[in-house]
């Protein structure tokens, strides 16, 4: 069942955020193979070198068409098929958002979704498109996004009595990235689909980037379970309705929003759920297979703590994030609102004031000194990490978002007491 009706297991690539270097995207491939990926759905938005009246959609740090081939031609040489996404109405921030497009927004003060009846609406999107597809070669399958236009719509996109004849020309994707995902309903639409004569359907899961909006760590049970859910939904649905499935992961809930989890740190949910996939289900002697993909002694999915390191590329980046995550916020706070001296005399009134006792302030600040070092290190180990993988506008977002406001607060303590020190003296 597994083999046959999901035989089409596309690892989604989401570069509206912290896109990885072609670089390093060449390092990953040849894992994704080997975990049983057998295609990319590659979601470019404003990384795609657009040219032309649509170079004002490239971001700073776009892929040159060159870099767009290279992956290109290393995913070839890995015998993974390669699936352009280009959106087409909701999830258009990326291009409503300038000035040149704005006027093309369904509501004006919306810029997630484009207005369909204009015109010129559907020359840009067909322009998208097209220059997509100019890059891509011997292309047998092609995304076209019709997402998250919720807000804007009540009624249903598409009923069973239209005759345009769309079903025999597309086949649609059903998403759903929930643990608890309900087998029969997604069973009934599946049928409701086959009614509508549309012969194929795909299925979307999530390995990461569906659990929290500014979530940093992947809780691979979650995933897991998602992927199982599918699994069953594949069991009870006839083979040869079943093109393939989407393995999602999100890198922003949508262009304006905070960066979720970074794919290095997702990379061992996604190796769980390929290798569910892949088998047909879950088991040790899996996990055993994955922990050996992965160079990892030891592989938690019910926690967001790995004990063990791992060799694959990017290992290093979950490694000090998770450090990150799980230590930096808390061992500040422990200094800054549990320490008895601090709170009690080197409070904010008290360092605004300069009303220092000249002898407390000596009982913390070995620790103060000391912490502040421990954190710079790691932080400048993760910042080296990273640059092996991202570009400097990721690498400084996520500093500014993940560690900045307690390594700051931090520094400003250790500032503080260096001036109550040194007026003492």
């Amino acid at each position: 069942m597994a083999a046959g009706g999901l035989r089409r297991r596309l690892v989604h690539l989401d570069l509206k955020g912290a896109p990885p270097r072609a670089s390093y995207l060449a390092e990953v491939l040849p894992l994704l193979r080997a975990l049983g990926a057998t295609g990319l759905l590659l979601e470019y938005e404003d990384t795609f070198p657009y040219a032309g009246p649509l170079a004002p959609l490239r971001a700073p740090h776009h892929y040159s068409p060159g870099e767009v081939r290279a992956v290109l031609s290393q995913a070839r040489e890995q015998g993974l098929e390669v699936v352009p996404l280009v959106q087409a109405f909701g999830h258009m921030e990326f291009v409503l958002k300038h000035k040149e497009f704005a006027h093309l927004r369904e509501v004006k003060v919306f810029p997630n979704a484009l207005n369909p009846h204009k015109e010129e609406s559907r020359a840009l999107v067909k322009a998208m498109i097209d220059q997509v597809m100019a890059l891509h070669e011997d292309l047998k399958w092609f995304h076209i996004g019709c997402d998250e236009v919720g807000l804007l719509l009540s009624q249903e996109l598409f009923s069973c009595n239209d005759e345009s004849g769309v079903p025999q020309l597309v086949q649609p994707m059903i998403w759903d990235y929930t643990a608890d995902l309900d087998v029969e309903d997604k069973v009934h639409l599946i049928e409701k689909y086959r009614r509508c004569g549309f012969s194929k359907v795909w299925f979307a899961s999530a390995f990461k980037g569906a659990t929290g909006v500014n979530q940093s760590l992947t809780l691979i049970g979650h995933h897991l379970k998602n992927h199982l859910q599918w699994l069953k939904v594949a069991g009870s649905s006839p083979a040869d309705v079943l093109e393939g499935i989407a393995l999602t992961g999100w890198q922003r809930y949508d262009h304006f929003s905070v960066l979720c989890e970074l794919l290095p740190v997702a990379i061992p949910s996604l190796a769980v759920c390929l290798q569910a996939l892949k088998n047909g289900g879950y088991s040790e002697k899996i996990k055993e297979n994955v922990e050996k993909l992965l160079g990892m002694s030891n592989l938690e999915t019910d926690t967001f703590m790995s004990t063990s390191l791992g060799t694959f590329p990017g290992s290093n980046v979950l490694t000090l994030v998770t450090q990150v995550s799980f230590y930096l916020t808390s061992s500040v706070d422990d200094l800054l609102e549990r320490n008895r001296y601090v709170t009690g005399w080197f409070s904010p009134y008290h360092r605004k004031r300069n009303i220092i006792h000249p002898i407390i302030m000596h009982h913390f600040q070995p620790d103060a000194v000391s912490l502040l070092s421990k954190w710079n290190a790691v932080v400048q180990d993760l910042q080296a990490a990273m640059e092996q993988v991202f570009h400097r506008c990721t690498i400084e977002e996520w500093m500014e978002e993940n560690v900045h406001p307690s390594l700051q607060k931090l520094q400003q303590v250790v500032d503080d007491l260096d001036k109550a020190i040194k007026a003492q003296n």
